[in-house]
């Protein structure tokens, strides 16, 4: 049995973990493990934003674009592309990009080909919306929760390997104790978001500032592989709950500190939907999105049916990633989307 902290991550705990140290575990999960070098990530959201069904092919060329921008050096190291429609009936294409090293990131972001593409003045006439939603967190600030140990998805596809039976799970507050920094940083959120650029009510282009320790969770379902008897199980069982907590969150996530919460289905690059789903949310804080995970009916419901069914998953693979960082290593960029678009929506005019 491992810690899900990794040795060279490990320091001096000045605050406790929420179980003994004798505490086992009812059944085994994974964490991504990566080696020294691997000191942040990037992971950057790219969306387009339509509501008149007639723009989807139009949407799904600027995926193709923004896809095919990353073919040069200074590409991710994984992406994956999503579809889902938001509160006020539009539809999101995301492309989800993670690099391993921000330097690479930077230099994709200012090459001449991405510059000259969102700067242009066509972005603001062309019927579409576009955000950028990116995140750097330092590799004490994430942490990762797999039910499998191989293929692994989001920022693991950039970690290095998969580790053993880990201790950090199968109690609330293991999602905290999992994560390295939480050995001496509460984590707490400072500040509050902002918009620094524009207006979202009037449209056009917008920029919201973040605050210290937003919190990122990306919880996953994928069952490309399940035969019957797990697809039913995902299907009728999990999905119900599930859909129920999402939309919740979607709709009324303000009142307990979720920022934008959104479902999303993975789609190929004609846009047709594969069998992979995740959550997108962000949060004020780490605390925030405990004290929903730990009191709310709708994630107890998925929590318990999650217990009920953990140990006899075979090809039905669940997972999450949460991740916490610095104001200064946060993006929130719009054009041309709604008003309620991600951040904006709960973001102060000044």
């Amino acid at each position: 049995m491992e810690s899900a902290i990794d040795t060279h991550l490990t320091c001096p705990r000045t605050l406790t973990r929420r179980v003994p140290d004798d505490y086992r575990p009812p059944f085994p999960m994974w964490v991504g493990r990566a080696d020294e070098s691997l000191t942040d990530v990037v992971m950057a959201y790219l969306g387009v934003q339509y509501r008149d069904p007639d723009r989807k092919r139009a949407a799904l060329d600027v995926v193709a674009l923004i896809v095919a921008s990353f073919d040069g050096e200074h590409r991710p190291d994984h992406h994956d592309v999503t579809w889902h429609v938001d509160a006020d009936g539009f539809d999101n294409l995301i492309v989800v990009g993670y690099w391993r090293d921000p330097a690479q990131h930077c230099e994709w972001l200012r090459s001449a080909a991405v510059v000259d593409w969102w700067d242009s003045p066509e972005r603001l006439s062309d019927g579409l919306g576009y955000f950028r939603e990116t995140i750097a967190p330092r590799a004490e600030q994430f942490e990762t929760l797999y039910a499998f140990t191989d293929d692994l998805p989001g920022v693991g596809a950039v970690m290095d390997g998969i580790s053993g039976e880990i201790e950090e799970h199968g109690y609330w507050g293991s999602m905290r104790d999992r994560f390295p920094i939480s050995q001496h940083d509460w984590m707490s959120a400072a500040g509050e978001l902002r918009i620094v650029a524009g207006d979202p009510d009037v449209g056009g282009r917008v920029v919201v500032a973040g605050h210290d320790n937003i919190a990122l969770i990306r919880s996953g379902q994928e069952w490309r592989a399940a035969q019957a008897e797990e697809r039913s199980l995902y299907l009728d069982e999990i999905l119900p709950t599930l859909t129920a907590g999402m939309d919740f969150l979607r709709d009324n996530g303000a009142a307990v500190g979720c920022y934008s919460n959104r479902f999303v289905q993975s789609i190929d690059a004609d846009g047709n939907l594969e069998d992979e789903s995740y959550n997108i949310g962000h949060w004020r804080s780490l605390d925030r999105l405990e004290r929903w995970a730990e009191s709310h009916p709708t994630h107890l419901r998925i929590f318990t049916t999650f217990f009920k069914v953990a140990e006899g998953l075979d090809k039905l693979r669940l997972y999450h990633e949460v991740s916490v960082a610095d104001a200064k290593n946060q993006v929130f960029e719009y054009i041309n989307c709604h008003p309620r678009t991600g951040m904006m929506r709960d973001a102060i005019r000044s």
